[in-house]
């Protein structure tokens, strides 16, 4: 009496037949050359968000900062600045905050740097996130005014 895999041999190695290593090194290629095109792009997409961030936060600051001066008729000044946002200062009489819940870190996870009066804006203040590489100065910084290139 034959059994069932005896009757039909070839339906077995059939079954039991996997990926051979050439097809697992070929579809590992593949991958690899997508992630090559794909990742790229990403990533500036990426860095391009966290410009469009800190422009958000710019922008917001600038709104809050505008509220603090209506209500005490000065920006706030000194190294605390953005701080005064979130707490009284000393001398705000009619101070109506807090105006933020608290002065955010830059997209990179660097703090903004704040002068009133400001270099570029002597009437009112200079708002700079330092961008990607965390320096004060160069191309690539952030800020509330705008510079001819």
């Amino acid at each position: 009496m034959k059994t069932t895999a005896q009757k039909h041999p070839v339906s077995r190695r059939r079954s039991a037949r996997g990926f051979t290593l050439i097809e697992l090194l070929l579809v590992l290629v593949i991958l690899g050359v997508l992630a090559a095109i794909v990742v790229p792009k990403f990533a500036g997409r990426t860095e391009q968000a966290r410009e469009a961030a800190a422009k958000t936060q710019i922008a917001t600051f600038g709104t809050v900062l505008d509220a603090f001066e209506v209500d005490n008729g000065y920006y706030p000044k000194g190294k605390n600045g953005l701080g005064d946002l979130v707490q009284s200062p000393r001398d705000a009489k009619n101070w109506r905050g807090p105006y933020i819940k608290e002065v955010p870190k830059d997209p990179w996870g660097n703090d903004y740097v704040y002068e009133c009066p400001g270099k570029n804006n002597p009437t009112s203040y200079d708002i700079t996130s330092m961008g990607p590489d965390g320096q004060l100065g160069g191309t690539d910084d952030i800020n509330n005014w705008t510079t001819k290139r």
